[in-house]
């Protein structure tokens, strides 16, 4: 049966195992970055986001798959894999000697996210029907980035009390234990509810009917269809945002004499006020649309990291930070939302691979462009240019996409 209500205890169960995916990946925020720069003496930005960029091409790939897999073989087996992809992370972060098993640690960190969130997201689409979609996903977006926030906050207090390791990621190997224990114990299959939506769905276009390959689901994702066009070039824009923030923003406010309690903090606050606004704006684009609140959305990330690159200080990085993350809360669970709008039941765990292969690239975008512009010309014009970049994403979604895929059918 669908339906948020019908489901409740088994959609709370897996907003918190996705609270955990979120804490995995935060124990790494505050502390990496400064690893980079004070323990093992990466001196070029370029170099030094190596490891955003392994886990972005990891991540974006493994998105991919995870959608194909999950149609094949059923959500929970892709779920319990990425747990057990996530295992060896904390440890070889803990012990690693050199630059090299960071940069490893990361490509098994995409890999877990990837099959871990992604199937999270799936099962919760699977689970409300298609009257709830921008509430799930606000749900599920604001659990994961509460932990990524959280956790970020805790590692910074951690870090600044015992050090840069190994104490900060013994709570990432918690996250990870509590992830796994879950899943395994409780976590119900989710697959099924898909097939029912499927028997009573009308399709959103023509193209868009239930009988595609995974070719035709890439290409109509990532290129054919407007909206679904629109939204994968939109998310890929805001995560190399992400990207940029994770790498150089501790290295910009330590730089900049900050402590590391006060790096924390920043570091925290952007997803924290990321995670705790998609409770509201994921409902908000059910009922006022997606289209619209994503424009708004990429333009005020705009102006948050313009804000970041022309500051100095404290009070107007915090400011700029929740800026930032109120920006993404706008976009991030209704691009989710509005891939669930379009795409067929039969195929929507791959569409939804599909655009988690390009948003999760841009991790990776992110990384090489603002690395190599940092060290032409320095953090701030690095911070500046993707804020450009953000803002041109934002008109071209109020371009190219429709304006009712949201509407019930």
């Amino acid at each position: 049966m669908l339906g948020l209500r019908q489901n409740l205890a088994q959609f709370i169960l897996l907003i918190a195992v996705n609270a955990c995916v979120g804490g995995t990946l935060g124990q790494e925020r505050t502390v990496l970055p400064l690893l980079a720069s004070d323990v093992f003496h990466v001196d070029r930005y370029t170099s030094a986001l190596t490891y955003i960029l392994a886990f972005g091409l990891a991540k974006a790939a493994t998105n991919y798959f995870a959608g194909t897999l999950s149609d094949r073989l059923g959500r929970k087996p892709v779920l319990l894999g990425g747990w057990l992809a996530a295992i060896p992370v904390p440890f070889m972060l803990i012990s690693g000697q050199a630059w090299e098993w960071m940069v490893g640690a990361n490509v098994l960190l995409g890999i877990s996210q990837g099959l871990t969130w992604s199937t999270t997201v799936m099962m919760k689409l699977d689970l409300v029907g298609p009257s709830r979609r921008g509430l799930a996903m606000g749900l599920n977006e604001a659990a994961g980035y509460l932990g990524v926030a959280t956790t970020a906050l805790a590692t910074g207090y951690l870090a600044s009390e015992y050090g840069l390791r190994p104490v900060p990621f013994l709570l990432g190997a918690a996250f990870i234990a509590l992830g796994l224990g879950l899943s395994v114990a409780a976590v119900r299959e989710t697959r099924g509810h898909s097939l029912v939506e499927a028997r009573a769905h009308i399709d959103a276009h023509e193209h868009a009917h239930g009988g595609l390959t995974d070719r035709q689901v890439f290409t109509l994702t990532s290129f054919r269809d407007r909206s679904l066009a629109a939204v994968s070039q939109a998310g890929m824009v805001n995560n190399l945002n992400d990207g940029l923030a994770w790498g150089l923003f501790p290295v910009l406010f330590a730089g900049a004499g900050l402590s590391l309690g006060q790096i924390g903090i920043l570091a925290a606050a952007y997803p924290a006020v990321w995670g705790a606004g998609q409770l509201l704006t994921g409902a908000a684009s059910d009922r006022w649309g997606r289209k619209w609140l994503i424009v708004a959305g990429m333009l005020t990330q705009a102006v948050g990291l313009a804000t970041v690159a022309a500051s100095r200080s404290f009070g107007p990085w915090l400011a700029a930070a929740a800026l930032l993350g109120l920006g993404t809360a706008m976009v991030y669970p209704t691009l989710l939302a509005a891939i669930g709008d379009v795409a067929h039941p039969a195929w929507r765990a791959r569409s939804v691979g599909v655009y988690r292969l390009w948003r999760d690239g841009g991790f990776a975008v992110g990384a090489l462009l603002s690395g190599v512009l940092a060290d032409l010309y320095g953090i701030p014009t690095a911070i500046a240019a993707v804020a450009a970049i953000t803002a041109a994403s934002g008109l071209l979604v109020a371009f190219r996409m429709r304006g009712n895929d949201h509407a019930p059918r």
